[in-house]
């Protein structure tokens, strides 16, 4: 019976001894595998040892994980999409929708913008309007015929250009107005008369809102909130891949668990088929199987969630990538191709702490805030001092018109009428009874309006653009506000808000300054951890050979073999959890110190420059 037994352990012992001193082999064959599907392969029961008396041995445990438990929900496993870290920070600013609401919020400032710089737009008016009117008369001195009133009916168009200034504050009104009338009042020498006018009228603040009102400050303060909402854009967007990196290496490392707990349970596999060989030898007694199904089933559970993690992972890693819920790519495997970076290279804190300092968006937006403060302060301070506004006005008066008398000169008696009814014509006639000789000269009567103003309306502009007919106005308007208790106190409360403002970023300096100590803190602890988990890694193979042989000889246990088997499984996990881990520190470090752009090699333009206006 012994020599049968040495004779089978000489005929199991290489392959056991194969798996125990070359574990890194399945690790081997299993790192491409980061490319491809994991899956669990499935024996069939007929493949079980049979015992001496021809009845099968526990058939239950040779039942290994099924081959749905290593798949996942949703997730076509034959349907497989090879993943970059770059491809994945690189959908995730084409799709991500937080990073899409920053950079609409972008949008958004911009198009406020827009409209506010519409204020200096230029207004255009027309006002063409006709007025009918009825007028009674107490007397013929009004213009009256016998009916007793005066009928007039007027088209007036009233046309004007508005243009607010930037520079300055000042405004001007450039204005042609037109006005055809028509009046049946006997007065008028000139009927339908046409009258035009055209001019300018500007304003120019010389105290109060000379150099800033509240449109140019609106303005300013808007260009810094476009850049505000930049270094928000840029912040989430660094926080966003910040995530992705991490999903990723948390992606490669359940895949990489995953495989480790497949390579055990298949260790485990192997170890109860010899156990089954050497029952069947009689060099084992029964219960030895019981004991290696026992770790097969807790070896299958590992696995289990192990693939549960996977799930979780690609599910995090998808959903910041991913724009739709019902995206195909939702039902794909995603196989990272990327294997963790290590480098022996020291971080310089202090130079990390420049970059955090100068790069931070955070810092960025409250030294924004403070310029927003600094441009109310200027604009209060404006509005404290008194309204000096310089008013000008020029305008050209042109006129024309049919005329309702005679055009021409003409000649007529010095005295002439009726002398029943005149006065002097009566006087005449008497003079004449004494003296008959009397002779009555002629006098030459000119036309009542200038020939200049006969015409119509295209005669009314050449008088308008003669400028012979202009009026002109220069003033000041003073005003002086009593007390101005609004102004100073909006003063006083912006300089209060730049004591406060200064106050958050001192305290947002420090918070920054913790945060990159912790990031280098961690990106040394993750470098230590990647050392000493390799070395550990190393002993535990070095460990469970030794064991192995050990076990070959009669000198150990499957306990003690099962121990040494998990031992190098929790070694090559925390080996592969320690490299995760140091590329998530250094994704942590390229976030706060806000380099994460540089670092993959990602140019966001600025959307608006400031030109201060």
């Amino acid at each position: 019976m012994r020599s049968s037994q040495n004779s089978l352990l000489r005929r199991i012992g290489p392959f056991a001894l194969a798996l125990a001193v070359c574990p890194g082999v399945i690790a081997q064959q299993a790192s491409p595998q980061i490319a491809q599907n994991t899956g669990a392969s499935d024996p069939a029961a007929a493949d079980a040892p049979q015992t001496s008396d021809g009845s099968k041995v526990d058939q239950s445990a040779y039942r290994t994980v099924p081959g749905s438990a290593t798949k996942r929900v949703g997730v076509n496993m034959t349907q497989t999409r090879s993943l970059s870290l770059s491809n994945a920070i690189e959908l995730a600013l084409q799709n991500n929708n937080d990073i899409e609401v920053t950079r609409n919020d972008v949008k958004i400032a911009e198009a406020t913008l827009r409209s506010l710089l519409g204020f200096y737009d230029p207004m255009l008016t027309v006002n063409p309007n006709y007025t009918n009117t009825v007028q009674p008369q107490p007397s013929t001195l009004g213009g009256a015929d016998l009916s007793g009133v005066t009928r007039s009916n007027e088209f007036r168009v009233n046309s004007s250009i508005f243009k607010p200034l930037k520079a300055g504050g000042g405004s001007f009104n450039v204005f042609f107005n037109s006005v055809r009338n028509e009046t049946s009042s006997t007065f008028s020498q000139l009927n339908p008369t046409y009258s035009t006018n055209f001019g300018v009228t500007f304003t120019q603040p010389l105290l109060k809102d000379l150099s800033i009102d509240n449109s140019r400050r609106q303005i300013r303060i808007q260009r810094k909130v476009i850049a505000q909402s930049d270094a928000d854009f840029r912040r989430r967007t660094i926080e966003i891949i910040s995530q992705v990196q991490r999903a990723y290496w948390d992606l490669v490392f359940a895949l990489r668990d995953q495989q480790n707990r497949q390579a055990n349970l298949e260790l485990t596999r192997e170890n109860l088929r010899q156990v089954e060989a050497r029952i069947e030898a009689g060099a084992a007694a029964p219960l030895t199987r019981a004991e290696v199904s026992t770790e097969l089933a807790n070896r299958e559970s590992d696995l289990l969630l192990a693939t549960q993690q996977v799930s979780i992972a690609e599910n995090s890693l998808k959903q910041l990538i991913l724009r739709e819920s019902g995206s195909n790519l939702w039902s794909e495997s995603f196989v990272p191709t990327d294997s963790p970076v290590f480098s022996d290279d020291p971080i310089s804190l202090d130079n990390v702490v420049a970059d955090a300092i100068a790069n931070r968006p955070e810092l960025q937006r409250l030294k924004l805030q403070s310029e927003i403060n600094n441009i109310d302060i200027d604009f209060f301070k404006n509005q404290i001092r008194p309204q000096v506004d310089l008013n000008f006005n020029y305008t050209m008066i042109g006129l024309s018109g049919t005329g309702t008398g005679a055009t021409e000169p003409f000649t007529v008696p010095l005295i002439s009428g009726d002398p029943t009814t005149n006065s002097s014509a009566f006087l005449l006639n008497e003079l004449r009874n004494l003296n008959p000789d009397i002779v009555v000269p002629n006098i030459t009567v000119q036309p009542s309006v200038p020939p200049r103003f006969l015409g119509g309306y295209g005669q009314s502009l050449q008088n308008l653009f003669k400028n012979d007919t202009r009026s002109y106005s220069v003033g000041v308007t003073f005003s002086f506000p009593l007390g101005n208790k609004t102004a100073k106190a909006n003063l006083a409360a912006a300089r209060y808000q730049q004591d406060r403002i200064a106050a958050q970023t001192r305290s947002q300096e420090q918070t920054v300054i913790a945060e990159v100590r912790n990031a280098v803190q961690a990106v040394e602890t993750a470098r230590e951890r990647v050392l000493t988990a390799r070395r550990a890694r190393e002993n535990a193979e070095i460990q469970l050979a030794g064991e192995r042989k050990l076990y070959e000889v009669g000198r150990s246990t499957t306990f003690l073999l099962f121990q040494r088997e998990n031992a190098l499984t929790n070694a090559r996990n925390a080996e592969i959890r320690a490299e995760t881990d140091y590329n998530k520190a250094l994704a942590d470090l390229q976030r706060a110190t806000s380099t994460t752009f540089r670092a993959n090699n990602i140019t966001i333009d600025s959307p608006t420059d400031d030109d201060g206006n």
